[in-house]
């Protein structure tokens, strides 16, 4: 579903990512692990469309993604529909005046009729078991809520993929224990999951495989998820315990 040969991508002087190759299937959970600063996010990023490679070729589901064909206003909303991307950071992806509106506002943007955006939103609100915040303002809500708030704008668009950058990052741990039960549904459902952490414990059981990124920004190893987790001379050698 997911393909990249030889991506390289830069901001300015030096590459963030360098030759990246991989392939990942329709339907997979996979961990990005890294070191700080290693290029996880610039990854994540590159997989919704957000940032371009300077080098190599993205393609998804067969499709070449790429600066010209994402000057097409059509191609680019649909790209954007079904790859969804969660960021690291809620206050960046929250702007709306009132939870409801939030997470109605990528589904009136794909132009979907009233009665089907009320319908998304009713179903998104009680998933993520925030209800009682449809009227609150986003950015009066905890980190929590905020990051739940987040995830059902993304949801409200049923993309095939969904792209979390570092999503426990501020959780306290039953938030923590309750996003990855949603991680698991969304996946047993036939959702691709593909998200960047450094919290092993509580996505444990989630990911099937691991992409790590090193110090280099190169891919220095993929498999099996609890093979590379196991791997603690690996990952001390890498900086990531």
């Amino acid at each position: 579903m997911i393909e990249l040969a030889g991506v390289s991508c830069s901001y300015g002087e030096g590459d963030v990512l360098s030759c990246v190759d991989a392939v990942i299937p329709r339907g997979e959970a996979m961990a990005v692990i890294g070191p700080n600063g290693c290029g996880k996010s610039t990854l994540l990023k590159l997989l919704n469309g957000l940032v371009l490679p300077r080098q190599g070729t993205y393609r998804f589901d067969g499709e070449e993604i790429s600066a010209a064909r994402l000057k097409d206003p059509r191609f680019a909303k649909r790209c954007h529909q079904r790859v969804g991307f969660l960021f690291q950071n809620p206050d960046a992806q929250l702007f709306c005046p009132a939870v409801q509106d939030e997470i109605a506002f990528g589904p009136r943007q794909m132009g979907l009729g009233e009665e089907e955006v009320a319908r998304r939103v009713e179903d998104c609100l009680q998933l993520l078991g925030i209800g009682k915040l449809r009227s609150r303002v986003p950015y009066h809500l905890s980190e929590g809520e905020k990051r739940k708030v987040a995830l059902a704008s993304v949801l409200a668009l049923n993309p095939e993929v969904l792209v979390l950058d570092e999503p426990m990052n501020g959780l306290d741990p039953r938030m923590k224990r309750f996003l990855r039960g949603i991680l698991l549904s969304l996946n047993e459902a036939g959702k691709t999951i593909l998200c960047s952490t450094h919290d092993f414990h509580y996505i444990d059981g989630v990911f099937r495989t691991a992409l790590v990124i090193g110090e280099e920004h190169r891919v220095v190893r993929t498999g099996p998820y609890q093979e590379v987790i196991g791997d603690e001379a690996f990952l001390r050698a890498q900086n990531i315990l």
